[in-house]
């Protein structure tokens, strides 16, 4: 392992308590290191009085958020593969506790684009000692950064009317998922723009601290327990037997193979296109759904598989396209938690299949409404498989042996000892050809945001652009699907330079034309 010494294993402080990643945020951590892979962002445009979102009271509000939430403040110490661990050091003032927040708070004049672009293309913005970042920007002019104590600047309401800002959220996916981001978000402008004022903010910095931080006889220290701690174990030896077994044959029956054309390798650039619909034809697409009895997110994996037969680049020896996509891992939580904060990762993972091919002897509406509903059925399948649980485990120890693998030999190659491994030895007897695995595209389905973001609770603020998403890997694909603000946004990032581009394009106006034909 190389002597990195950001990745560097050290003893946690005296004031300091640490926990062992789990398999899950372990398979995240791992491909992270050199670049960032699948760090995450949450941009939100929205209008504000220009007193809301001045730094002294910014920096407040995320000082209180993230004593609240300590994984946002922890750093990581790597001891080896296996043992990876987030080490949190309470700020020992409130002081402490605002500087920290103010050396991870950046103002920026930069538009929309910029931003995103920046954070998703450029050097890496966090890293083992900075898991969480706030970029707030305004493209229009410079924004002022005043002194750091809060009470040297005025904090009379203006009477100006709204202006435009772009906030962006930053933080490492093994730190959390969009569930938390949106949560978070919406506690954020919450308190941001709540009638309290710098010193009311102040009170309650010092109110947290004392509740969360000062240590005192007796008070221990706690972290958010890592997702294969929050479920149940099996209660015996034979039950895992059988849920390994249950695993192996459910990983068999998803037959994928069909995958974009990839180009050859160039420097990785990842660019993300975005449509939204008024809230009118919202409305109409939503009521659509309803009367054909599936969601907008189950519809969506139905526009996917049109869109890509409408391509007519995939393979015919593979009669079926593959989807994978995530689902929150909250709901199946049954022990009570250490701590009550919900910034931790908790995601599992399932496959859609679908036909690649569209009958001609059908209506394609048809086709599109029987495959959608599909694709809900699959979905609640995999929901409320008894085994759901087990399976979920199962995969996550399975994709953390294999980060672990691949994270030594990426630190080999680059040390110049990778010594690959000794070929396997030839089976006495023929084994039957593995199942195509390949997975067309990844579906991020967020489903109704509204019903995360509390609008009602800050009017000051009006939130009215969203777009979330995460540092790629080369020839990194996904697609996302939400409502906010009262309208239907689908989101399409991928690497433009990992693809053969007339393949991409094609397909994502396939995808919009669908949209258009179906919905």
């Amino acid at each position: 392992m190389p002597s990195d010494p950001d990745a560097a294993a050290h003893e946690p402080a005296p004031c300091s308590v640490d926990r062992r990643m789990g398999d899950t945020e372990l398979s995240y951590y791992l491909p992270a290191r050199s670049n960032g892979v699948n760090d995450m962002y949450l941009h939100i445009g929205f209008d504000a009085p220009r007193h809301l979102v001045q730094r002294p009271r910014v920096r407040l509000v995320w000082a209180i958020l993230r004593m609240q939430h300590p994984l946002l403040s922890c750093s990581v110490a790597m001891h080896s593969y296996e043992d990876v661990r987030f080490v949190y050091t309470p700020p020992s003032t409130p002081q402490d506790a605002l500087d920290d927040a103010d050396n991870n708070l950046e103002y920026r004049p930069v538009t929309k684009d910029e931003l995103i672009g920046d954070y998703l293309n450029g050097e890496r913005t966090l890293s083992n000692q900075r898991l969480s970042y706030l970029i707030i920007a305004d493209g229009t002019a410079s924004l002022p950064t005043p002194p750091l104590t809060p009470r040297e600047l005025n904090d009379a309401r203006d009477t100006d009317p709204s202006h435009n800002y772009d906030l962006l959220i930053c933080a490492t996916h093994f730190l959390g998922d969009g569930m938390a981001l949106h949560q978070f978000a919406s506690e954020f402008f919450g308190l941001l723009a709540s009638d309290k004022s710098l010193q009311d903010l102040e009170i309650l910095l010092t109110q947290e601290w004392n509740r969360s931080c000062r240590l005192s006889s007796g008070k221990v220290l706690t972290l958010p327990v890592c997702l294969e701690d929050n479920l149940v174990p099996e209660p015996s030896n034979l039950r895992r037997a059988i849920g390994k077994v249950d695993f192996q044959l459910s990983q068999r029956k998803y037959i994928g193979g069909q995958a974009f054309p990839r180009k050859s390798q160039q420097p990785r650039r990842t660019i993300v296109a975005t449509v939204s619909y008024d809230a009118d034809r919202t409305k109409s697409v939503l009521k659509r759904c309803k009367e054909k009895g599936v969601s907008i997110s189950a519809a969506l994996f139905a526009i996917c598989n049109i869109a890509w037969v409408r391509v007519g680049n995939g393979l015919l020896i593979f009669p079926t396209s593959m989807m994978y996509s995530a689902l929150n891992l909250r709901p199946y939580f049954k022990i009570s938690p250490p701590h009550s904060s919900y910034w931790f990762l908790a995601v599992g993972y399932f496959n859609v299949v679908l036909p690649n091919f569209i009958p001609r002897s059908i209506e394609p509406s048809s086709t599109f409404w029987h495959r959608a509903r599909s694709a809900k059925v699959q979905s609640a399948q995999v929901a409320k498989n008894p085994m759901f649980v087990s399976r979920c485990r199962l995969m996550a120890e399975e994709r953390s042996r294999r980060a672990q693998k691949w994270a030594k030999e990426d630190d080999e190659r680059e040390l110049g000892t990778y010594t690959p491994p000794a070929p396997a030895p030839t089976p006495a007897q023929p084994s039957k050809p593995p199942v195509p695995s390949a997975a067309l595209i990844g579906l991020s389905l967020l489903g109704n945001l509204d019903g995360i973001y509390k609008h009602a609770t800050f009017p000051a603020v009006k939130l009215h652009t969203l777009t979330t998403g995460s540092r790629q890997r080369s020839g990194g694909m996904l697609l996302f699907g939400y409502t906010f603000a009262g309208k239907l946004w689908v989101s399409f990032g991928y690497d433009e330079n990992g693809f053969d581009k007339e393949v991409v394009e094609t397909f994502w106006q396939n995808v919009l034309g669908a949209m258009d034909e179906f919905l």
